[in-house]
This record gives structure tokens, sequence and C-alpha cells, in this order.
């Protein structure tokens, strides 16, 4: 194969990655940035990174190619959130800035998306990559660059955060408030 033969199979596979995935990679990097334009940023530099390591990650291949462009979107997060605007700007996300998606959703399965969304990131992270985007404990390890074992101890801790969360907004609902 010729060096243009080989461009446009790397193109090609690009595609088809941005087609296959490219949605689910936009609402990791939504979930993890909390903004829309910055996730659109980190989707298109997270396949710009894909395509120049496609030759060493076809050699290897290790992984799925979700849990590929997924470690690759777990990093590229991690360095904008390290950046100085970032973590100079208020990052709560308003309900009027929730992807449409989620506006057409019952009100109990906001409340959890919003959760999710406060939890500490590396907890956030796993429940993403596990119960939203779809990952095996494997592809989750992969993705996050870890060990399964640390994933599967990472997930419980994650879900147990998670719950105790929501048993906290459960205790306040029901709380009545006083008539004086």
């Amino acid at each position: 194969m010729d060096r243009s033969d080989a461009a446009r199979s790397a193109q090609a596979r690009l595609e088809e990655w941005i087609r296959l995935h490219g949605d689910k990679v936009l609402r990791a990097c939504y979930l993890w940035l909390k903004d829309v334009q910055l996730a659109e940023d980190a989707m298109q530099e997270t396949f710009l990174k894909a395509w120049k390591a496609l030759p060493e990650y076809e050699q290897r291949a290790q992984m799925s190619d979700l849990a590929f462009l997924l470690r690759i979107a777990v990093n590229t997060c991690r360095d904008m959130r390290r950046g100085f605007w970032f973590t100079r700007v208020n990052r709560a996300v308003a309900l009027e800035d929730l992807p449409p998606g989620q506006l057409s959703v019952c009100d109990e399965d906001r409340s959890l998306f919003l959760s999710v969304t406060q939890l500490p990131l590396r907890h956030r992270q796993i429940l993403i990559l596990y119960y939203y985007i779809g990952l095996n404990l494997r592809e989750c390890a992969q993705a996050l660059g870890i060990q399964l074992s640390s994933a599967h101890h990472r997930l419980k801790r994650a879900e147990a955060c998670l719950k105790t969360t929501l048993e906290g907004e459960n205790t306040n609902e029901a709380q009545v408030p006083s008539s004086h």
C-alpha cells in the first residue's frame, strides 16, 4: 500500500469512527466539561489525536475502537480542565444549558443526570463510561488507563456516592417546612 492509499484508508477509518462514535464522544466530553462549546472542541481534538495515533493503534489494537477514542477524550478533557480559563469559571450546570435530549425526560431522570454531573470527576467518569456510554468494565479500564480491578472498585464507590447523594436529595424533598 503506497502512502496515498494509506492516507485514504486512515481518512476512511476516521470518518467511520466519527459516524459511529462521534455522538458518544461528544456526550462524554460534555458530561466531563459541562460546557457545549468546550465539549465540541474536545471532540474535534479527540478525533484529530486519534487520526495521528491511528498507525500505532492499528499495530497494537489492544482495545475496542470506542475505548481507544474515549481514552483520548478522557485525556483531552483532563488537559482542558487543567487550563487556566477552565479553573476560573463557574462550571455549574443550569437547566437551560442541558442538551436538548435531557430537557424532554421526566424530572426523576433529569435529577439523576444533574446528580451525576455534580459528582467528583473520577466518579462521574466511570459512571458515564459504564452506564451512559455502555462500555463494559474492561473497556472502561482501558479508556481511563487503569487496571480492571481499579475500574471495578471505582465503579462501586461511584455508585455508593451517587446513592448517598440521591438519598440526601430525597430526604430534603420529604421534609415539610415549618409554619413559623
